[in-house]
């Protein structure tokens, strides 16, 4: 079987032929949300006037979503292997016919995207409902306001991610779950729950609930809001209930208080969840109904102990896990996830970051049901550019939004037990990027102030110099282990996690003794104590063999770790030792101010002795890393 058979046969969602179809009837069942995915036509490519409600699509495939439209593409040699060489920028356009019934106009509609890769623009019947430029961020749009009952509407998405974008594979199109929420005038709030566990004791936990109410009529309300706590089991446990006047056109935010009496907590052992279930009462009846899972834990992070849940000391055994699905590609499946997930726990993961971004929702319910703690991160970048087309572009615009709209979605979920701020920012090198860390972490904590803030350094000693890592509550060191105790005795009171500390290709349980760097161990395996790292970038080189030679002192090597880009000055620092690399398996080893020979040009040679990398080690070093050589300098 061929890659693109087997893939057809995977991907959610198949392609099928065009046919003539009339508009989705959306029936009103007294569901609150309901699955939006079937019957959307896709096309790739730009097509003008588009969100036209009489555009003629028929020629466009349908789909279900969720859809990643790179993933089935060929491989391509000519794009980006760092984003799998695979097509995920250019144009898409996505149409959804549907039909409400009359008896829809006392209804208010709000559509949600748990996610659309990248930079889309959404439209009702031609008018434009908004925008949104990051791809991992849920984001939800009125309907209402440009409904038209009886008649068909046409809800049009126009995707345009670009090429050199992510560090990564991020797929494409619209990648996770689209929903509809149907509500009355009066409801609660998008997100509009914020349950924390303010006390918890085997006698009893107190639940603090703040309730957002909305009042979209031209009129006063009185309401009455029922809130009540279910166990697993579905027996109501505890309960409230408050009185409320809510103005026209309205809101508010009602608290409430309650305990559990012995509560059956959350742990990874026993990942128990209560559902928090809100009613809205107008007069004898129940307008609205909202449900909150969540689980009754406490969480602590100790200098000495180390991390703590419920009171017990917990090793974080963790992977830096990204959002694709492997050969699936980035379109969420709700079963893929969670074997993902229960591969990890059969492995004896307990813990999980969400490398670099938002996660899907999906990924979190499976967390607090499996039983996981979490690294909720929310960017790999901020305002200086690791691409040229990433996140950047949009921090100054968007990253408040899409900080606030990240923790009103995640903050109930009891697996997650640390915010990051950003995974090895370049401001961390910055005398001013430390204003941008307090920024953020401001907002995390307006928020949510029960959990702390992190961010992951890969240059710790800059971001400490550069007062970024006082901003945060547990700074993070990538890769860094040796650096641990030193941070520990420069900085008594700190806190700090190990948030990326080893290769993905370590031999599992193999600890070879003593600790130290080599090229093979007869046993071919590869020590798991984070002192070797391989290259993890291809080297994609080409022209005629080398025709001449120059003598070129070590400490003015030119290195990059790209392979079409060279860094902007050359490596300052001493060099305590450095290693030539060949292709042909073999090395050889130079002391500081060494002179070699380096050929004019690498070149792809299968038994030549060309050199491929060098292996820098010592202070003022860039890191431990191997690293690509490209030209002299």
């Amino acid at each position: 079987m061929n890659r693109r058979a087997f893939l057809a046969g995977l991907s959610v969602p198949a392609l099928v032929p065009p046919r003539a179809r009339g508009a989705s009837r959306i029936p009103l069942s007294g569901e609150r949300r309901v699955s939006f995915n079937d019957s959307w036509r896709f096309l790739k490519a730009e097509a003008k006037a588009a969100e036209q409600p009489d555009f003629n699509d028929a020629g466009w495939n349908e789909i279900r979503l969720p859809h990643d439209w790179a993933i089935a593409r060929p491989f391509d040699s000519n794009l980006n292997p760092h984003t799998g060489a695979l097509p995920i920028f250019g144009t898409g356009w996505y149409r959804k016919r549907f039909a409400l019934p009359e008896n829809a106009r006392n209804r208010y509609f709000t559509i949600e995207f748990d996610g659309a890769m990248s930079n889309a623009r959404v439209w009702l019947n031609g008018q434009r409902l908004g925008e949104r430029p990051y791809g991992y961020s849920s984001f939800a749009l009125e309907l209402t306001p440009h409904l038209r009952y009886g008649a068909e509407k046409v809800l049009a998405v126009r995707l345009s991610p670009e090429d050199r974008s992510s560090r990564w594979y991020p797929g494409a199109g619209i990648y996770r779950n689209v929903w509809l929420t149907i509500t009355g005038p009066v409801h609660v709030g998008h997100w509009g729950t914020y349950v924390t566990t303010p006390e918890v004791t085997d006698e009893k936990a107190t639940v603090a609930v703040k309730t957002e109410l909305r009042n979209r009529s031209d009129r006063e309300v009185k309401v009455a809001l029922r809130s009540s706590i279910r166990d697993a089991t579905a027996k109501v446990v505890t309960a409230a209930r408050s009185e409320l006047t809510i103005g026209p056109g309205g809101s508010t935010i009602a608290a409430a208080s309650l305990t559990i009496a012995r509560p059956h907590r959350w742990d990874v052992d026993d990942p128990h969840l209560y559902t928090l279930t809100s009613e809205v009462i107008e007069g004898n009846r129940a307008v609205d109904r909202y449900l909150t899972p969540f689980g009754v834990r406490t969480i602590a992070f100790n200098r000495d102990a180390g991390f703590l849940l419920n009171g017990r000391q917990l090793k974080l055994q963790g992977v830096c896990n990204h959002h694709d699905l492997g050969a699936l590609g980035a379109a969420v499946s709700r079963r893929a996830t969670e074997r993902q997930l229960e591969i990890l726990k059969e492995a004896g993961v307990n813990a999980i970051r969400t490398s670099h971004n938002p996660p899907s929702p999906e990924l979190l319910e499976h967390n607090d049901r499996l039983g996981f703690v979490v690294m909720d991160e929310a960017f790999d970048m901020w305002r200086i550019p690791k691409v040229p087309n990433g996140y950047s572009k949009y921090f100054d615009e968007w990253s408040e939004r899409d900080v606030r709209d990240m923790v009103r979605r995640d903050r109930n979920h009891p697996s997650i037990i640390v915010w990051s701020i950003g995974n090895e920012v370049p401001e961390q090198v910055r005398a001013d990027g430390w204003k941008d860390a307090k920024r953020l972490v401001d907002f995390f904590c307006q928020e949510d102030p029960t959990r702390p803030c992190t961010s992951a350094f890969n240059n710790p000693e800059k971001a400490i110099k550069n007062k970024l890592a006082d901003q945060v509550d547990i700074p993070g060191i990538n890769n860094r282990p040796w650096f641990y105790e030193q941070v520990q005795k420069d900085h008594p009171a700190w806190i700090i996690v190990g948030s990326e500390t080893a290769s993905c290709v370590s031999s599992r349980g193999v600890c070879h003794l003593p600790p130290e760097k080599y090229e093979k161990d007869p046993s071919l395996q590869l020590t798991s104590y984070d002192i070797i790292a391989l290259s993890r970038r291809p080297i994609h080189v080409s022209g005629p063999p080398p025709q001449r030679a120059r003598r070129i002192r070590l400490d003015r090597i030119r290195l990059s770790r790209r392979a079409d880009s060279v860094l902007r000055r050359p490596h300052r620092g001493r060099l305590a030792r450095a290693q030539l690399l060949l292709r042909n398996g073999g090395s050889r080893r130079f002391s500081e101010g060494s002179i070699l020979p380096l050929p004019e040009r690498l070149v792809e040679e299968t038994d030549g002795a060309c050199p491929a990398a060098l292996e820098l080690g010592g202070q003022g070093s860039p890191d431990h890393s191997r690293y690509v050589l490209l030209q002299r300098g």
